[in-house]
């Protein structure tokens, strides 16, 4: 199996936990508002069950951030050869390793580290359409691509 594809492996073992987490939440925000009873204290009932709601609501937002990747990681061309870098690309520099793939970072791999990292990103958008010999300026340091694959 090639690097890239235990990359892919990893970022879809690591978003498939994120939608799980994000499901139960949801699920369990859910549960918890339902099965609240309606106290003689009132006011203390309404801001409970704002508290509750607010809760789903952020547990929704990180679902869908999650599917959203999910999505993105599912039409990632990253079994095709690249000469310059592009969706799906990995990317030796002389500043580390990038997986041109969605933004969840670090990710170690047979004793050597890989920056999962987004064609919009700032570092995925001055590497975008380079290849191996070029340079990019990033943050002040020059970082030379070695080989792109």
């Amino acid at each position: 199996m090639s690097i890239k594809e235990q990359l892919f492996q990893q970022l879809q073992q690591l978003i498939d936990k994120r939608v799980n987490n994000a499901q139960h939440a949801v699920l369990s925000a859910e549960e918890s508002k339902s099965n609240q009873t309606k106290s003689s204290a009132g006011d203390k009932f309404e801001t409970g069950r704002a508290m509750m709601q607010a809760e789903e609501d952020r547990s929704r937002g990180q679902l869908a951030q999650a599917l959203v990747l999910q999505n993105e990681l599912m039409q990632l061309p990253f079994r095709i050869p690249s000469t310059t870098v592009e969706k799906g690309s990995l990317v030796y520099t002389s500043q580390g390793n990038y997986f041109m793939s969605i933004g969840l970072g670090k990710i170690p791999l047979d004793g050597k580290m890989f920056y999962a990292i987004s064609m919009a990103s700032p570092i995925g958008q001055l590497l975008h359409e380079k290849k191996a010999g070029d340079s990019v300026v990033f943050r002040d340091k020059k970082i030379k691509i070695k080989e792109v694959v």
